[in-house]
């Protein structure tokens, strides 16, 4: 129980839409988080792409202990279309859109699957690549409409 300056009981009121709890603040860091790792994301496999179709060697591999046999044309415009969309998702998301929040969580799922299959060429960054997809898939899932209640306070 909190006291006032007199010694009387403080009452404290409930949050309502108007007024969000205060941890809600704490985890809009979070989210912001999330947004900003889209953005990063979008922008390293957009330079995976770029490497894929310019300097298509640097992924010529063995199609042995591959799942898919690889591509490098293939492999180059399909990270680039994922940078840019999880690009676009991460300024969504900055913005509190739900649409961003849907797109960012489905494309970053589907390019953990991605970034899967290229373990066996490049176990280092994708293995870095997917645990930074595992984070912002948890702040928007958890937290992403926190975003939008703190920016029309």
């Amino acid at each position: 129980m909190t006291l006032d300056h007199r010694g009387d009981p403080v009452r404290r009121e409930a949050p309502t839409r108007e007024s969000p709890a205060p941890e809600a603040d704490t985890w809009i860091g979070l989210v912001v988080f999330g947004g900003v790792m889209l953005l990063s994301l979008g922008v390293f496999q957009i330079m995976e792409g770029f490497t894929a179709l310019l300097h298509g060697e640097a992924y010529l591999v063995s199609a042995e202990g591959m799942l898919i046999e690889p591509n490098p044309v293939m492999w180059g415009w399909t990270h680039l279309f994922f940078g840019l969309v999880s690009g676009a998702a991460g300024v969504g998301v900055l913005l509190g859109q739900m649409w961003a929040r849907v797109v960012g969580v489905v494309f970053t799922a589907f390019g953990a699957m991605v970034h899967f299959l290229f373990l066996a060429t490049a176990p280092f960054w994708s293995g870095i690549l997917i645990c930074m997809q595992v984070l912002v898939i948890y702040a928007l899932c958890a937290h992403g409409g926190e975003v939008r209640r703190g920016r029309h306070e």
